[in-house]
């Protein structure tokens, strides 16, 4: 069997870690489907804007070998690589379905999506709600298979202020550190979480996030950068630099 990729996802997603684990915790994220030109795409296209949802197959391109078991963000133990959606799979083959918002010439613009920039394509069919939506469906080893964050995560104030300010900078961190700890706070193959005294700390990217547990409740206290002295005389680093001088950290 050989396939050949129709074309490829524009998503604003760069990196592996920033993608939503699946499209529902994705909702509201547009992208791009971008077929490729001269192979009749135009007409295998017709009357795809009848359709509200669509299952998109793709390629996880950026997955590296497999495993037969796997440690997904919601299971504290080991499972077998079928049983789970875990892109590290014998054939790379990934699947979600997605909102249907137009479709462009060979663009097809939709929503509420989970693929990385670049993803190559395999095929798109129409989502058939009577064939494809099964109410009483079993959900396996998942305790609550509706809902994706385990935990509530909250934020303090300054916490809250800091994370405003860095979304207003063209960062915004928050989505990713709710989908992580909401996940739970233990040391995770998914999660780069240490203990960091009474509590513990979340590596985000560059970003240091320090938070306590009480019960089922995350509390996230402070956000810091871990950027050395040395390294932010970088250009590049102009939103480190200024959140260090209006952000020092409390420690």
């Amino acid at each position: 069997m050989e396939f050949h990729p129709i074309g490829v996802a524009r998503t604003p997603f760069h990196e592996k870690a920033d993608a939503p684990r699946q499209p529902r915790a994705g909702e509201g994220i547009e992208g791009v489907l971008v077929l490729d030109p001269g192979r009749g795409f135009e007409d295998a296209l017709r009357d795809l804007d009848g359709w509200s949802h669509l299952w998109v197959l793709f390629v996880f391109d950026r997955a590296e070998g497999w495993s037969p078991t796997v440690r997904p963000p919601r299971s504290e133990s080991k499972r077998g690589v079928f049983a789970t959606r875990a892109p590290r799979r014998p054939n790379p083959i990934g699947m979600s379905v997605v909102r249907l918002v137009a479709v462009e010439g060979l663009e097809v613009h939709v929503r509420d999506l989970d693929l990385l920039d670049g993803t190559p394509l395999l095929d798109i069919k129409p989502y058939v709600a009577w064939a494809d939506a099964i109410g009483d469906a079993s959900h396996g080893w998942l305790e609550r298979p509706d809902d994706p964050g385990l935990f509530g995560v909250e934020f303090t104030e300054r916490a809250d202020a800091q994370l405003a300010w860095l979304s207003a900078e063209g960062l915004d961190l928050r989505p990713r550190i709710r989908d992580q700890l909401g996940l739970g706070p233990a040391p995770h193959a998914y999660r780069r979480i240490k203990p960091d005294g009474d509590g513990f700390v979340l590596s985000v990217k560059r970003w240091r996030v320090s938070f306590r547990v009480e019960g089922r409740v995350v509390s996230v206290s402070e956000v810091r950068a871990s950027h050395r002295p040395r390294e932010l005389a970088d250009p590049s680093l102009e939103i480190p630099r200024r959140f260090l001088a209006k952000w020092p950290s409390e420690r």
